[in-house]
């Protein structure tokens, strides 16, 4: 046994770096493992293509979830900057036109919604953001807290009818109901499908809980952009962590954990073990539980493909009413009708990648260039962050280079379905005279991340309340990250109100330890 600390951390991805900052201010000693050489798991900035001076968000690309209120108590010096433009998603009949949702004009907007066929959404669509408003607005406050009963969340919400849409029904019906037009249907539904291989019909409402969390950031739901990329994130974490105390071990991989807090990990060929008053996991459950040498269960699923672009300028577009500065300056949706998301869902099911594959674009650059060099960015380039839904790891052939090969080309082939011209010919080339194009699969992000699955969310999402009769006799079970070891919690987004970029599972695997104590 080499040492004794009072808290071990396996995993330093962005939560695990959260709850070793909250430790050590408080006066823990913290030892952080990481089996990587470099600590932030998804929440990273990287020199992709070699030759370029782009540091691209690899995997995580936006900010919502992280609350203000960890920001302020751990002093961190991020910059998040809001965009303009909501989203534009062109007409799949007709890419011609779109619907261009322009925060910042509502006349615009209005016009948008009428040239697409969905006037009589334009008052159906602002009445939904005022009640997601209210209802983020209540809940929000609440994921830094002790978990609120299932009664009292309701009761926070204080709409009875909002509760049982958002909460107790699929979000289809709410979606069906709300809104008539197709397009605008499936711009609504993409936030429950986020990385959620599912139907927004099904009964298992795990659509839902992906779409309360991507609605509720901050009491706004917007996304914003971490100037300075994910990294700039990453950095001030393990600034402050540092600063407080912690101490963080990269290329020490954990190889065994036993419920007495016993951490076994492997660091420069040699084999170490450190005891823990308390162990935080920042890895899947189903990993931890391989940790333990439990036996892991059912392994979650990812369901997306995430490609990265560097072009030399941005696309023209087949729509002449709207810029691109315009179309990418938001979430630009492509082949994302709800007909389209429920045919792509069916046709996954059966096995095969959806045609045309639903997607969705983000262009951090416009927002901030300074992820471009000064040179490079004075050129016009610009990076492109694709997210392709519903492709789920079950796709994914025992040679994964020919399931990247497939799904790049389904997100090209969707992407270029809505251009004036081949996205392929706008392409930047590295040092070695390669296409600047990169493409994650769910195997990809499990190789990389160790996600089990290529899952984002550690696994199904939780609602961010217990049921009225669970137990809450623990600080654990209380804070949402409980394990069936007492020294054991979890500390990333397997914990319950986890899942993005968000720090919470660290906040709250911390407060459970200091309540605890």
């Amino acid at each position: 046994m080499d040492s004794t600390h009072d808290i071990v951390i396996v995993g330093g991805g962005h939560n695990g770096l959260t709850a070793a900052a909250y430790l050590a201010r408080a006066g823990r000693s913290v030892l952080l493992l990481e089996r990587d050489d470099h600590v932030g798991g998804a929440a990273i900035s990287a020199d992709a293509f070699a030759g370029v001076d782009a540091r691209l968000s690899r995997y995580s690309y936006l900010v919502s979830l992280l609350p203000a209120r960890i920001i302020d108590e751990l002093g961190l010096a991020i910059e998040l900057a809001r965009r303009r433009y909501s989203s534009y998603t062109p007409d799949p009949a007709n890419p011609s036109t779109g619907l261009l949702v322009d925060s910042g004009d509502q006349a615009a907007t209005r016009a948008s919604f009428d040239r697409i066929g969905a006037d009589k959404d334009v008052a159906r669509w602002q009445q939904f953001g005022d009640d997601l408003v209210r209802a983020a607005v209540a809940l929000f406050p609440t994921v830094c807290e002790p978990l609120p009963a299932r009664s009292e969340a309701r009761r926070l919400v204080g709409d009875d009818e909002l509760w049982k849409e958002l909460i107790e029904h699929p979000l289809g019906d709410m979606i069906t109901r709300r809104f008539g037009n197709d397009l605008v249907r499936g711009v609504v539904a993409t936030d429950g499908l986020i990385g959620t291989f599912t139907s927004v019909h099904d009964a298992s409402l795990d659509a839902n809980r992906c779409f309360l969390y991507h609605s509720i950031g901050n009491g706004t739901g917007d996304w914003d952009v971490p100037i300075g990329g994910m990294g700039a994130v990453t950095g001030e974490l393990e600034r402050v962590a540092r600063a407080a105390g912690a101490r963080i071990l990269t290329g020490a991989e954990v190889t065994g954990v036993d419920p007495d807090g016993a951490v076994r990990y492997r660091v420069d060929g040699r084999e170490e073990t450190v005891r823990g008053g308390r162990v935080l996991a920042n890895v899947a459950p189903w990993v931890l539980r391989g940790l333990l040498g439990e036996a892991p269960g059912d392994k979650p699923e990812g369901a997306q493909v995430k490609v990265n672009l560097l072009l030399r300028r941005l696309p023209r577009l087949l729509d002449p009413t709207v810029s691109p500065e315009a179309a990418f300056g938001g979430t630009f949706h492509i082949n994302e009708t709800l007909t389209q998301l429920e045919g792509g869902y069916a046709t996954a099911r059966s096995g095969q990648i959806p045609t045309p594959l639903p997607c969705e674009i983000y262009c951090h650059s416009l927002t901030d260039p300074s992820i471009l060099s000064p040179e490079l960015a004075a050129t016009g380039a610009h990076t492109l962050t694709v997210f392709g839904l519903h492709t789920p790891d079950r796709l994914t052939h025992p040679d994964n280079a020919a399931t990247r090969a497939q799904l790049q080309a389904a997100v090209l082939a969707s992407l270029n379905s809505v251009l004036a011209e081949p996205i392929e010919d706008l392409l930047l080339t590295a040092a070695a005279g390669a296409p600047c194009i990169e493409t994650k699969t769910t195997a990809d992000l499990e190789a990389a991340l160790n996600l089990p699955g290529g899952d984002i969310f550690h696994g199904l999402l939780s609602w961010p309340f217990l049921e009225d009769d669970e137990p809450r006799d623990t600080a654990a079970q209380r804070w949402g990250v409980a394990t069936e070891h007492a020294r054991i919690l979890l500390c990333g987004a397997g914990a319950r109100r986890g899942g993005g970029v968000s720090g919470i599972g660290g906040h709250n695997a911390a407060m459970a330890v200091l309540e605890g104590d």
